[in-house]
């Protein structure tokens, strides 16, 4: 793998399929958490030619023109090299550990910088790339009250 496959980076992310809190499902084992992450179609083509494991989402039953979107699955793992979250809000940066990530499954995201990368894997004669989660900027999407009281702002004095 070169050395430019080793990591991607995508500012103003789209992501999907959001796990954090690793919550048992139809596709998903306890603990495990990850999420994806929607690819525009020349990024999807560089990493399928190099090895990452690109899904395709199906169109929407009914829609005549849409095509299939790529997206590549992120693991987010605390377990070896624990991934860089920072929560972006009113009152500052927060960073977020295994402890507060799941918060994340039903924040409002404004927007979304990642950098994830590559691990190399190999299983009874079968290979390729998986992406884990290496750092992470999200800005959520704040209302009136969550920004007034991000602030401080004692009720009692208004």
């Amino acid at each position: 793998m070169s050395e430019e496959a080793n990591t991607f980076m995508i500012e103003g992310a789209r992501l999907v399929f959001r796990n954090f809190a690793g919550a048992e499902g139809q596709y998903n084992r306890e603990g495990d958490r990850n999420f994806s992450v929607i690819l525009d179609d020349e990024t999807a083509s560089r990493m399928l030619a190099d090895g990452w494991n690109v899904k395709y989402l199906s169109p929407r039953e009914g829609d005549e023109d849409a095509v299939e979107t790529p997206y590549i699955q992120v693991t987010v793992s605390f377990k070896n090299r624990p991934p860089n979250i920072m929560l972006i809000t009113s009152a500052g940066r927060t960073h977020l550990s295994e402890d507060n990530v799941a918060i994340l499954d039903w924040a409002d995201i404004r927007t979304c910088d990642l950098v994830a990368r590559a691990y190399e894997w190999t299983v009874n004669g079968k290979s390729g790339i998986k992406a884990y989660l290496k750092t992470m900027f999200i800005t959520i999407e704040e209302d009136e009250l969550e920004r007034k009281y991000a602030q401080g702002v004692d009720p009692e004095e208004d």
